[in-house]
């Protein structure tokens, strides 16, 4: 038997170790073939990505990209997991969320996967008076109940804490959530935000319920009015602080008042962001709570929610992908409870199928990827770490501005925090508009005949404050105009697309022109000719070449068989007879706009 010497990778032993000059050589030849001429770190930088925040994702991390020691988990500032053991004794808590009174859709859950509850209880929800019908045959003492009563929190509290003394539960083993948060309310309606009721409750739980938190930290409503990671995390801190500032006046030690905070996050289909915001989050609050005198207070506890902004109404069964990527991120960076919205979220209320799918998503990644057999899977990633790094620094960069502006009460009723999310909306919307960020189902492969998936409506949440963005939006305004249309006419508005030379010539523009255009709501017709196609409007679909010999002659011909406008697929050029340009990057919701007002589509 031969023994192969201990040295590492032996195999590799006779290969010099390649350097970032030679990787930055290899990535300046290839980007020469395509016409850009950069060296060195140029080249490096030419494959960065930038993201919101001013982050940039750069295409190769070493071990020279340093970050902080993230520390061990379940230690501070614990960025690596709240818990030495992380989820590896059970999974996270995969909690469901219900708005409306249905006992059967409760029990059903609990009896498939879920192990706690997120009761909307108040306006949008379900009856305070209901509390008790909606709990029916529910074990108070196995199953945590998380409210989220909004301006009805003291009557929910008040009734649900009368059920666990009724049902004989011991206080001491009551476990879940009162979810007071009239910030987080005040973001949501624009009504003020009157702490006393909250803190009559922080205190009651402190002294009688060691396992209720009465307070939750929603930073939904802020990622919900377009904000960036970053400014999630800097709202969130903004909001904890103000509760240790209310808690402590009140009586209360630090570290009381930090166990009565549950903290709530978007995660997204952006992985490793949503990974790194977790974790970031973690070590933010840690050092806000070293710095208020109670470094023992623990770890940050985190509610992980799928997000509703990157939604879709249509091809909804796509949600299920976005929400298992989110699901899985949350996971990966340690969130200690879940919730995956069913698939069907933006179009009414979810059916038993949906609710199905949701939890589902949770046990598998669990029982059959098992992600939860390793703890912080994703820690000593350089690019994580280094991710996770920069996004602290943002977030906190963001949360002392809060803090400058007087607290993130202030901040809302001065607008001051409106607009800067409002700002940041208005960037990512414009990458949206031009498919640079693409919604798969929407403005990527949409699908014009697909069936609409109906849902009967659900309650109407509170509004008034913050506005609620979804990615889908500027499109599904476009895709609502071309059904009203269809519905008075019996057609969709049609574009031709006339395929110029041979099929490697026009395939890959032909098949842009058709996406984009169905984005809006236009049929694309590529078969016989301009006269029967039902079009008032053409695009021509070819390569640059056969655009110099043939554009000018298409669009003449085009125009005498009564097509009022000539798109041509590609960069801008001077073709005659050709009025616009539809290219990768271009504003597609505002021609696409603009193509429907022509056509008298309203």
């Amino acid at each position: 038997m031969t023994v192969l010497p201990d040295d590492g990778l032996s195999l590799a032993a006779e290969f010099s170790d390649a350097t970032r000059e030679q990787w930055q050589r290899l990535v300046a030849g290839v980007l020469l073939k395509s016409g850009r001429q950069v060296e060195g770190a140029a080249a490096e930088d030419a494959l960065s990505t930038t993201l919101e925040d001013g982050l940039r994702i750069r295409p190769l991390y070493t071990g020279h990209d340093t970050a902080p020691e993230p520390g061990l988990p379940g230690f501070a500032p614990f960025v690596r997991g709240g818990r030495p053991e992380g989820s590896t004794a059970g999974g996270w808590d995969v909690r469901q969320r219900h708005t409306v009174p249905d006992p059967s859709a409760v029990l059903t859950d609990l009896e498939n996967g879920v192990t706690s509850l997120w009761l909307v209880v108040g306006e949008g929800g379900i009856p305070v008076e209901s509390l008790g019908r909606v709990l029916e045959g529910v074990y108070l003492d196995l199953a945590p109940v998380a409210l989220d009563a909004g301006a009805d929190v003291e009557s929910a509290a008040r009734e649900l804490l009368r059920l666990y003394a009724e049902r004989g539960v011991d206080a001491r083993a009551v476990r879940g959530g009162l979810g007071a948060d009239p910030l987080g309310h005040e973001a949501r309606t624009g009504r003020a935000a009157d702490f006393a009721p909250a803190t009559r409750l922080a205190l009651r739980c402190a002294e009688e319920y060691p396992g209720l938190r009465a307070l939750t930290v929603d930073a939904l409503p802020y990622h919900e009015a377009g904000g960036s990671a970053a400014q999630e995390l800097g709202c969130s801190l903004a909001t904890g602080v103000a509760w240790l500032r209310e808690l402590t006046s009140a009586g209360m030690g630090v570290a009381q008042a930090c166990a009565q905070l549950e903290f709530r996050y978007a995660a997204t289909a952006d992985q490793f962001l949503t990974i790194a915001k977790l974790r970031a989050a973690r070590r933010l609050w840690a050092r806000v709570a070293e710095v208020s005198g109670a470094a023992e207070a623990g770890a940050q506890r985190q509610h992980a929610v799928t997000s509703p902004v990157m939604m879709t109404r249509r091809d909804p069964w796509v949600n299920m992908l976005r929400t298992t990527v989110a699901a899985l991120a949350a996971g990966a960076g340690g969130a200690d409870a879940v919730t995956v919205l069913p698939f069907d979220h933006a179009l009414g209320l979810p059916d038993a199928f949906a609710r199905r799918i949701a939890r589902n998503t949770s046990t598998i990644l669990i029982e059959e990827s098992h992600l939860t057999r390793v703890i912080d899977p994703a820690g000593g990633s350089w690019y994580v770490e280094r991710l996770t790094d920069e996004l602290a620094r943002a977030g906190w960069e963001f949360f002392q501005g809060i803090e400058r502006s007087g607290g993130l009460a202030a901040a809302l009723r001065s607008g001051r925090l409106g607009d800067d999310l409002a700002r940041t909306w208005q960037k990512r919307s414009a990458k949206l508009a031009g498919r640079r960020e693409p919604i798969t189902g929407v403005s990527e492969f949409p699908h014009l005949a697909e069936r609409p998936v109906e849902r009967a409506p659900a309650p109407r949440g509170p509004s008034g404050g913050l506005p609620r963005v979804r990615r889908d939006e500027a499109f599904e305004a476009l895709r609502a105009r071309s059904d009203a249309h269809l519905t008075a006419t019996g057609r969709r508005p049609r574009i031709f697309l006339a395929a110029l030379g041979p099929a490697a010539a026009h395939t890959a523009r032909l098949a842009f022109a058709s996406n984009l255009f169905q984005a809006g709501g236009i049929e694309p017709v590529t078969e016989g000719g301009f006269e029967d196609s039902g079009a008032t409007e053409a695009c021509l679909c070819s390569s640059d070449t056969v655009y110099a010999e043939r554009a000018a002659d298409a669009a003449r011909d085009l125009r005498t068989a009564g097509a009022r406008r000539v798109f041509l697929a590609g960069r801008p050029g001077e073709y005659d007879g050709v009025d616009d340009h539809v290219f990768a990057g271009c504003d597609a919701v505002a021609v696409l706009t603009a193509t429907l007002d022509r056509m008298g589509v309203s």
